[in-house]
């Protein structure tokens, strides 16, 4: 199975990219997203899932090992292929996924191409409440020649541990946060999400 190639972009088309190794050419499936970051004659290094068929062996790349492992634990849902899954990532960051699964978000996720309404609920059912893929790849390392793509670490985690914590469950300490996140913006400060969160999770009075 290969997982990661490090090489030289020789093509770039629809939906596609070459890359070569060491003499070998790679044809990669890859979203719009991952394909913008890609430079022909460039050099990259992309993680990669690789899916095998009675008819095909098919690679899947991205640029961070993040993505690759939402790619995998995507399909995990009932309905969710790998063309769905692509999508689903093409259309949202992962921390507006992460966001739109805490905050139960169906229309943020119906925007991938594909998605539709009953998908995003179970969508929504398959991970709200659980953690991230801690799979092979969901390490927080991100390909040096890329751009590392944020994800729920840093001050969103480390509020997110704050509050379970303090004594909140995982599920609504998580939905707090993101739409604490979602208020505050991508760059809120740990301390700002904490009292964001605590504020919406506080009993009305």
């Amino acid at each position: 199975m290969i997982g990661r190639l490090r090489g030289t972009i020789a093509a770039v088309g629809e939906g596609q990219a070459l890359i070569d190794v060491a003499g070998v050419g790679y044809l990669v499936h890859a979203g719009s997203r991952t394909l913008q970051k890609l430079t022909i004659g460039e050099p990259a290094e992309l993680f990669v899932e690789t899916q095998m068929s009675e008819s095909a062996i098919r690679l899947f790349a991205f640029v961070a090992g993040e993505e690759r492992a939402w790619f995998a634990r995507l399909q995990d849902a009932p309905g969710v292929g790998a063309k769905t899954a692509l999508a689903i990532l093409d259309t949202l960051t992962l921390p507006q996924l992460m966001d739109a699964i805490a905050l139960a978000d169906t229309t943020a996720i119906s925007r991938a191409n594909g998605v539709g309404k009953k998908l995003a609920e179970r969508i929504v059912t398959e991970f709200k409440g659980k953690p991230p893929p801690m799979g092979l790849f969901a390490s927080g390392f991100t390909a040096a020649s890329t751009t590392p793509t944020p994800i729920a670490t840093g001050a969103r985690a480390a509020a997110i541990s704050a509050l379970v914590n303090l004594g909140y469950n995982s599920a609504d300490a998580s939905r707090a946060v993101a739409q604490a996140a979602r208020d505050a913006g991508e760059d809120a400060k740990e301390a700002a999400l904490i009292r964001a969160a605590l504020k919406a999770l506080a009993p009305a009075s």
